[in-house]
């Protein structure tokens, strides 16, 4: 499969991600969606070379959803898959099974910093746990000067 082909592909499944995202869930939702489809196209093997684009764009929003607890009723937006296999006609074990190998693929896994929602980095348990001297210690015991070193180091980008 060409360059070319590859990325018309990942166009589409952008266009049904985006579609879907939109009318089920939200716009931070799709550009995560997007987010990660264009990582899977910059693989050496694009997975999704093979198979149908339903499938794949129903993969990518059920990894996505799976990461933040999207199927979670006690959390803010909340789907049930269903509506995702509803939406795309596709059928749930294919669908986590698939999403299941781009985890695996990808590492990813909750509080993901690439493809976490906002909420999702804001209510990281680890937003207030430094470690220090391999110790873990929440940052409201160190000192005030401390805790702001730390915030201004993580808000630059620092861990």
């Amino acid at each position: 499969m060409t360059k070319e082909e590859i990325k018309r592909i990942e166009q589409q499944l952008c266009d049904m991600t985006a579609e879907f995202c939109h009318e089920h869930i939200n716009e931070e939702y799709a550009h995560l969606c997007d987010k990660l489809i264009k990582k899977l196209g910059r693989k050496r093997d694009v997975p999704f070379q093979r198979g149908k684009p339903e499938i794949w764009a129903a993969c990518v929003v059920y990894t996505i959803g799976s990461i933040n607890f999207l199927f979670d009723k006690s959390f803010e937006p909340y789907i049930p898959p269903g509506i995702i296999h509803e939406h795309f006609g596709t059928k749930n074990t294919t669908v986590t099974t698939k999403a299941s190998q781009i985890r695996k693929m990808l590492k990813l896994k909750h509080f993901d910093p690439e493809f976490s929602t906002g909420h999702m980095e804001d209510s990281n348990p680890l937003n207030d746990i430094v470690m220090i001297d391999g110790m873990l210690v929440p940052i409201s015991s160190l000192p005030e000067d401390i805790q702001e070193l730390v915030r201004y180091e993580r808000s630059k980008g620092g861990k």
